[in-house]
């Protein structure tokens, strides 16, 4: 039984990951819901690698050529393409800073906040509003920049918070700077690369401390997987839904999520 409530977390957090709903929230909330007792900050951890692989299969072309892109720039290659994709390194690095300051000194206080479930139901409240505002939002083409990028990256630090979604504050960010609405979603993609990353070193010395069970291991890798395969989808339905300029549907669907869970919430606590 365990087995399957790891799936299901893991293709909620596929799904959820890259739309603008918050994964975070939604396996808080699945977790409590289902009382999946070995769901916590390794399972996070690893269904997040999961959908790390998705990200890299989607944009594996662009990502080939910004890992190409600073050695040809260096040894005097300067053509466009060489520095469009050399440029992209550097506005992944500087979006990714403040996600690092974060980790980095915030980390215990972020990881108190997954407990409360209050927390998540208002963060979709904030999520559900950004989502209808940017649907509204006019569309503008403004290149992305050292500055646009560091501002993109706090809005990424700050969706840390469960319910909060990480791809719904970077892609309303972007689109209230002017950035054109496709171009900064899959910037928001290949950012959260290094992120996830980090995520994920942040969290090897309490792995190495407190090792997992065999079966955890094996619970942990079927969601990884579930992870992988649902995020490499909700990618692909993103990015057409942003074409279409519908995010304003994932807007509603927070608020319907948020009022439902917190009137369920003040029932069961008043009954």
């Amino acid at each position: 039984m365990e087995l399957f409530k790891a799936m299901v977390l893991g293709t909620i957090q596929g799904l959820t990951e890259f739309l603008p709903v918050s994964s975070s929230g939604h396996l808080v909330i699945g977790s409590e819901l289902m009382n999946f007792q070995e769901q916590g900050v390794a399972f996070d951890v690893f269904v997040h690698l999961g959908t790390l692989l998705a990200v890299v299969i989607v944009f594996r072309r662009e990502l080939v050529e910004m890992v190409k892109a600073p050695f040809a720039f260096f040894s005097g290659e300067k053509n466009d393409s060489t520095r469009r994709f050399f440029l992209m390194d550097i506005y992944v690095i500087v979006a990714t800073l403040p996600a690092v300051a974060v980790g980095l000194f915030l980390k215990d206080s972020v990881e108190a906040v997954f407990g409360n479930i209050l927390v998540v139901y208002s963060m979709l409240v904030v999520t559900g509003i950004l989502m209808i505002t940017a649907g509204y939002l006019p569309s503008k083409d403004k290149p992305i920049t050292w500055f646009r990028s560091l501002l993109v990256g706090c809005a990424q630090a700050c969706a840390i918070l469960p319910g909060l979604s990480r791809s719904g504050s970077t892609i309303f960010a972007g689109v209230a700077l002017g950035v054109d609405r496709e171009k900064i979603a899959r910037f928001s993609f290949i950012m959260s690369i290094p992120a996830i990353l980090g995520a994920a070193v942040l969290q090897l010395g309490e792995l190495a401390q407190n090792p997992l069970q065999a079966s955890a291991l094996l619970h942990i890798g079927a969601g990884a997987i579930m992870a992988a395969i649902s995020g490499y989808f909700a990618i692909k339905l993103l990015l057409d839904v942003i074409r279409r300029n519908r995010l304003q549907w994932f807007g509603y669907y927070c608020l319907i999520v948020a009022v439902i869970g917190l009137s369920f919430h003040f029932f069961r606590n008043i009954t």
